[in-house]
């Protein structure tokens, strides 16, 4: 997930804003307790996902695939007071972690959590986006994409994680490799859009920014 070397690596994240406590703190216990922790967003990229956050200053947002966290509360920075955040995520066994960092943080009034299928859930949410944060199942992407683009706002921005796939959508494909296969086709299907314009940055695992035309 790192294309950088090390050294460049390390200088970037050094001249880069410090993670908040809290953040610091969730980041820990996610280590400490959960499985698969390497699926945190991280330091880095949570600073990237609040800057974004901060300059759209979205009065919605939407997060498919929560995991502990860290993701949506970087997301809530930029939330104006009025704003909301609606995260999903699949598995029940973390909605307790999330809750109680959710109520720990400045924004345990504006965050909305939901269990189960993100399929079933984001058409009963009863709200069109202004940011739109894409970092779940992979098999997924471009089910999810076809669910929330008629629910974005003009000027509406999707956030892509995970695009570069450790680096595997430039290696020969295996057949039996789906989630690869799935992704091939979702970054070409957002750079064709014409409905988007859209940008993808070599940040970490790889991070798309597109933006509603």
């Amino acid at each position: 997930m790192h294309f950088l070397p090390e050294e460049l690596d390390n200088y970037v994240v050094k001249h880069s804003q410090a993670e908040p406590k809290i953040l610091q703190e969730l980041s820990r216990e996610t280590w400490q307790k959960v499985l698969n922790p390497r699926m945190l967003s991280g330091a880095f990229q949570g600073r990237v996902l609040s800057m974004i956050s901060k300059l759209i200053q979205p009065k919605s947002i939407l997060e498919i695939g929560t995991y502990t966290g860290y993701s949506a509360l970087c997301l809530a920075e930029g939330l104006p007071k009025d704003g909301m955040l609606y995260t999903v995520d699949k598995n029940e066994e973390l909605e307790e972690l999330q809750h109680k960092y959710f109520q720990k943080s400045d924004y345990k009034n504006q965050i909305t959590q939901y269990v189960g299928n993100a399929l079933d859930i984001i058409p009963s949410i009863d709200s069109k986006f202004d940011l739109v944060f894409i970092d779940a199942d992979k098999s997924n992407y471009v089910n999810y994409f076809h669910l929330i683009i008629d629910k974005m706002n003009k000027g509406g921005v999707i956030l892509s994680d995970n695009v570069l796939w450790s680096g595997k959508v430039v290696e020969e494909l295996d057949p039996k490799d789906i989630d690869t296969k799935i992704l091939l086709d979702y970054n070409r299907l957002l750079n064709e859009d014409d409905r988007l314009e859209t940008v993808l940055l070599p940040i970490r695992d790889g991070l798309t920014i597109s933006r509603v035309l």
